[in-house]
């Protein structure tokens, strides 16, 4: 997998030329990684209620195709963009999404802290109390009855610290995760965070993890190169 380096982007650009990239590739097209930080902007998924968008106020608001609720982006946040051909690769989405999760888990780890998946929530969360704290959480993914409701998702004590959305077209994968490092996170307080009104967001470095957005992309990069293989 190629990884590009792309520094900070614009947002709407960067959304184009991965459909351009998707929409051209064909079966014998390398897979790249995209890294990058965006300029402030909130995205809104394809389900994105406009209700979840309490006060943008001066910072733009983008709709793409992706899966998912409203989101941040800022400097100081890693962004990547894995363009993955799953056919090629092997796996479903359903596979794909618990790789980039993993992937996210073990560059958190690299930094001591330990992240956690959230029944019915994708993306990866923290404890608050206590960010090393490797203790099973109640409201972990658990093996689900026949049948059964989806899990509703509880977040008590815990702030979110990676958000994750994606596209699929032809197999081939687009958009990606979003892992906050050293940012404002203000702008998180004018959006109901993922579609969830109430939600913490933090980054590293509110956890008391002083690391810059650079060696937390190499070790990203790393990670997801790794998790990604066929």
């Amino acid at each position: 997998m190629l990884t590009r380096r792309l520094g900070q982007v614009e947002y709407l650009p960067t959304y184009e030329a991965m459909q351009a990239f998707t929409a051209a590739r064909a079966a014998n097209t390398p897979d790249e990684l995209w890294l990058c930080e965006h300029p402030p902007v909130f995205t809104q998924g394809l389900a994105g209620r406009e209700s979840h968008l309490r006060s943008p106020g001066d910072i733009p608001v983008v709709q793409t195709n992706r899966g998912g609720q409203v989101t941040y982006h800022g400097p100081g946040q890693v962004v990547a963009y894995p363009l993955i051909d799953l056919q090629r690769a092997g796996y479903y989405v359903k596979e794909y999404v618990f790789r980039i999760e993993e992937a996210v888990i073990r560059t958190l780890a690299h930094t001591g802290v330990t992240g956690h998946r959230v029944a019915g929530a994708p993306g990866i969360y923290v404890r608050l109390d206590d960010p090393a704290s490797h203790a099973l959480l109640p409201q972990r993914p658990l093996k689900r009855e026949a049948g059964s409701d989806a899990p509703v998702p509880d977040f008590t004590g815990l702030g979110k610290i990676a958000a994750l959305g994606i596209k699929v077209s032809r197999h081939c994968t687009y958009h990606g995760v979003a892992l906050n490092v050293a940012m404002d996170l203000q702008p998180f307080a004018r959006i109901n965070p993922c579609g969830y009104q109430g939600l913490a967001t933090v980054d590293l470095f509110t956890i008391g993890v002083v690391i810059s957005p650079d060696e937390v992309a190499q070790v990203l990069s790393r990670h997801l190169s790794a998790t990604l293989a066929p």
